[in-house]
């Protein structure tokens, strides 16, 4: 048995998501677990997921899943919002391994706010999810929620175009603003690529809030309790899967300040 647990903990974190958007999560887990080697998946072919039904989004977070565990990833981290609230339930039934989700931060917003009103940017595929609905149903009774689509940032971001993102974030941000919200929530990760933009475009007051730290603390305690951690970093590794563009890739890779590691394209 332990020999066995041996090997499992040199076993890789696997992560996936609809894109590059997930990458913003990677970077905290592989800050806040240097030991661990880490399998990227980005589908970045099926992307936006946000603008998929249940059905066609738990069949593609089945696939990654599959996917990974073929290069034999130990937990998975569900690093898309819109993959998490419509299909992770699923897939904690049908595997045996555990699974790390990601959903729009709005607790820590309620905690912190003063106006009493939170602003929340996400996908369609998110905020119409049950599990969003019901998790901000429970705090509807102390607090405003005001809800935005952030229709099209998600291809534009895929598709490398920050700045293009400016007028559409004027039109999602500006009228939280106006009715007092003093925390956003970005419920999707593609969108902390786009907080510089945001920034720009909102006063100083205004706390932005995403779950990537959040995640990456939370994949390591999972790890940590079922004694799954990899003690012994020297033959650790990063490999990223694309099924769309390595130089887009590797572009974001820069951004986010990661090294390249592996970048393997192949189609899934």
């Amino acid at each position: 048995m332990k020999n066995n647990n041996q090997h499992i903990n040199k076993c890789p974190i696997g992560i996936f998501d609809s894109g590059l958007g997930g990458l913003s999560i990677c970077k905290e887990i592989i800050s806040t677990l240097p030991n661990e080697s880490i399998i990227y998946l980005a589908d970045s072919v099926n992307t936006p997921y946000g603008e998929k039904n249940k059905e066609e989004i738990i069949a593609l977070s089945i696939k990654n899943t599959e996917f990974l565990l073929a290069l034999g990833c130990k937990i998975i981290v569900v690093a898309c919002n819109t993959a998490t609230t419509n299909a992770i339930a699923v897939l904690r039934e049908k595997y045996n391994i555990p699974f790390i989700g990601i959903e729009p931060a709005i607790k820590p917003a309620a905690l912190q706010t003063r106006s009493g009103k939170i602003g929340v940017l996400a996908t369609k595929g998110t905020l119409s999810s049950d599990l969003f609905i019901s998790n901000s149903n429970l705090l509807r009774k102390q607090l405003e929620i005001i809800e935005v689509e952030g229709a099209n940032l998600v291809r534009l971001i895929e598709n490398g175009q920050l700045e293009e993102t400016k007028p559409l974030l004027k039109q999602y941000l500006i009228p939280m603003i106006e009715q007092g919200v003093d925390n956003i929530v970005l419920g999707c990760t593609h969108y902390p690529f786009l907080i510089p933009i945001i920034r720009e475009l909102i006063p100083n007051h205004v706390t932005i809030i995403d779950s990537g730290k959040a995640v990456a603390k939370q994949t390591l305690a999972v790890l940590s309790e079922k004694k799954m951690l990899n003690k012994n970093g020297q033959e650790n590794s990063t490999t990223y899967y694309t099924n769309n563009s390595v130089e887009l890739l590797k572009a974001f890779l820069k951004r986010v300040e990661l090294e390249e590691g592996a970048i393997i394209f192949k189609e899934f």
